[in-house]
Parts: C-alpha cells; structure tokens; sequence
C-alpha cells in the first residue's frame, strides 16, 4: 500500500461512480480505494499515476487490482455519498460545500482563499487551494449555518464519523481560528460529531482555548516541510512563522486539547532527509503532538507539478521507525478523536504502529 500511494494507479475509466478529488485543498487528484478493509488515498491524476505499474481490472463481480498486470488482490471504491444528490435553499449543491475524504470522513475548506495563495512570491509552491473555486466545484466562504446543514446530512444519510474543518489563512491575527470556531459551534448545535479544526498558529494563544469551547476536539496545525532552507525556498510566505514559533504553539495547544490530540502535516519528499524528519518527529512526539508523515504528491498545474513523489523506500525508512516510536511512546493514530491522523488514509503510518 505504501508503494501504491507513490507510484499512484491508472484507473482507465474504472472510477464510475466513486468518490475522487482534483485540486482544491487537502489530498487533491486522488481516488479513495479499500485494499484488504483498509480505505487509502491512492493518486490517480498525477503525471506519475500515469505511468504506474498498479492498474484495475473491473468485471462484474467487482474491482482487482493488478501490478504490472498480474492480478494481487480484490479491491472496492468509496461510493459517492448519498447527501451529494442535495443542495442548500439557494441551490448551492452539498459536494460545493463539504466533500467525503475516505469512506466516513466529512471535509471543508472553510475559507477556500488564503492570504499566501493569492501572492505568486508568497505562495505555497505545492498548493492548489483556489483550483477547486476557479472550476467552479466549490464556494469561497461557507458559511456556518451550510456547514451544520450538510454535516447533519452526512452523518444521517452516510454514516459520517468524524469531521475536519481546514481553512486558507486570512489577513487577520487569528490566522483562521475565529471562522473555524464560528463553524465548528454551529456544527456541532446541529449534530454530535467529532471535529477536527487546520489553521496555522494564530498569534494569540487564548484561541486555542476559544477552539476548544467550540466544540473543537482536535487541532492540526501543519508544518509540511522541516528544514528551514526548504521551508523557505517552498512556503516564503508560510515560512515567515517559524518552526520555532510552530514548536511554542504546539506546547500552547497540547496543554487546551490534551496529548495525542494535536497533530502536523509533513510532507516527505520535498527535500527534507529521512533524518531530518526522524530528528523532528521526535521532538514533536515528546510534546504530545502526532506527526502525520504523508507522501508528497504532485499536483497538476502547482509548480511543483513535475516533481517526482518519493519512492516507496524513502517512505517506509521514515514510516517503519517512526510507527515503532509512536507505540513506544504511545501515541496512536486510533486513540485521534477526528481528523486526518485518526483517519489515516493520506498515509500508511497507522499500519507501521502496528
């Protein structure tokens, strides 16, 4: 599974009906596919998807996939969710406002504009946050009252468990907190569900608290890249809040939401070394925060597009230490009260603390 979410899978039409992303924010270009009753995010519109030895064979008795076209084992794909046949009172349809990540996994981008993106020197270079609203698939703003509508709707009609509430970063101190407890209250007035709220590091640390009152379970905030040259040369605008400033606010964070209910994106394959990753992890692991190292993938039209993702060997000698090292400590994925580390699917990490 770990060389499938590297090499990604030429689907040749198999998708059909089944739950995909292109663009956007969150795992973009990929298709949700189960292998062995495990749900796992697997690129199939990137370039190197393209030419990846992992194909389907679709029959009517259902879905195989091969390797270099000998057959290794059945596989099914997530459904498209029944509440995205529904639209809100002003016609705007449910899948613009929140979208099925995996097969129980409720997502948004709050704010799907970002003070970083709409600057070509201060932009993410591996960020395709505004794609989705420039093809017309999504809305810039939901507001809370959509948000509680199509979340009451995922967990009555699909069987949602968990919700995560990411956001672009405004030009306000906050750096998204406030939108996201605005959101997060009103979801969870209209339906009990776990929530997981993104945001960068806002200044002030009482919002971590205010988060917490909202009804926020857990807290990501995403580092992506470890090695301040690379943070530089890759997120110049996100890479003004050092990883210094990350740390602090980690420590903030842990103490309002508790250990093992914060977490950080990493993307491995950017240039970080596996040592480098390893070396950082175990920081963040000793404050209580769970580092959730993902394969890097390109995505088209980002600038980054070209860049080949890591190789299946890069990943499990970061992911195989690293999921030993959670056990140890014991900081599980399955112990995440929502969000992306409980879900698991953008990586294989949870199958390494096993």
């Amino acid at each position: 599974m770990t060389e499938l979410q590297t090499r990604g899978l030429r689907m040749q039409g198999a998708a059909g009906d089944h739950v995909s992303r292109r663009g956007g924010a969150g795992p973009s270009d990929h298709q949700a596919i189960t292998v062995d009753g495990t749900t796992v995010m697997v690129p199939i519109y990137t370039q190197s998807a393209w030419n990846s030895p992992f194909s389907i064979e679709s029959a009517d008795e259902g879905h195989r996939l091969l390797r270099d076209q000998i057959p290794i084992t059945d596989i099914t794909f997530s459904n498209t969710p029944r509440f995205y046949d529904l639209e809100t009172s002003d016609g705007i349809p449910y899948s613009h406002i929140a979208t099925l990540h995996s097969k129980d996994v409720l997502a948004t981008t709050v704010l799907q504009t970002c003070i970083r993106y709409e600057s070509r020197r201060k932009a993410c270079k591996f960020c395709s946050i505004g794609q989705s609203l420039q093809a017309g698939r999504t809305v810039a703003h939901k507001s809370p009252e959509q948000l509680a509508e199509v979340a009451r709707a995922a967990v009555e009609l699909d069987g949602v468990k968990h919700m995560v509430m990411t956001t672009g970063t405004p030009a306000t101190s906050d750096r998204g907190a406030a939108v996201l407890c605005d959101s997060a209250a009103a979801v969870r007035s209209a339906v009990d569900i776990p929530i997981q709220a993104q945001c960068e590091p806002p200044r002030d640390p009482i919002w971590y608290q205010k988060l917490k009152d909202s009804g926020v379970d857990t807290l990501g905030m995403h580092l992506e890249v470890v090695t301040p040259e690379r943070r530089k040369n890759l997120m110049p605008g996100k890479s003004e809040v050092s990883i210094e400033e990350y740390m602090d606010a980690f420590r903030e964070a842990v103490k309002v939401f508790g250990r093992g209910q914060v977490s950080t994106y990493i993307l491995a394959g950017l240039g970080d070394s596996q040592e480098s990753i390893l070396a950082i992890s175990e920081e963040l692991i000793a404050i209580g925060v769970y580092p959730f190292v993902v394969p890097f993938v390109p995505i088209s039209g980002t600038p980054l597009e070209d860049i080949p993702p890591p190789s299946s060997q890069f990943m499990e000698s970061i992911l195989a230490p690293l999921g030993k090292r959670l056990r140890a400590a014991r900081l599980l994925s399955s112990d995440i009260k929502a969000g992306c580390g409980r879900c698991g699917a953008c990586s294989t990490l949870s199958k390494y603390e096993h």
